[in-house]
């Protein structure tokens, strides 16, 4: 499909944010979530997270937030329609959060979030 309107996109995205399980959302710690059309490097790139997963923080001070990306043109490119958008976006939300909680890509394939 052709790529939403960038204040349409993060819309979905905090709708996506606001659906994440409080338990998970209470673990979270110094993160931030910002939306970009894609990645320089790498095109066609869903997501990314850039920073120290929580399990492996043990001084960890003076430190800026880690970095959830998301990017807009090759999620909405990828999708069908508007629903698959929403749910890519969601998959996409949850598998960068679960690396900042320290899930790796193995063990996030094993439970389908990959």
């Amino acid at each position: 499909m052709q790529p939403v309107s960038p204040a349409e996109f993060e819309g979905y995205v905090a709708d996506a944010l606001d659906e994440l399980p409080p338990e998970l959302v209470a673990q979270f710690s110094n993160v931030v979530v910002v939306v970009e059309d894609e990645n320089a490097e790498d095109p066609d790139l869903l997501g990314l997270y850039e920073g120290v997963a929580l399990t492996e923080r043990d001084h960890y001070t003076g430190t800026l937030p880690d970095r959830i990306s998301l990017y807009r043109i090759p999620l909405c490119l990828m999708a069908e329609d508007l629903d698959h958008l929403v749910e890519e976006i969601q998959v996409t939300v949850v598998h960068e959060f679960a690396h900042h909680v320290g899930i790796d890509d193995e063990r996030l394939h094993q439970l389908g979030w990959d």
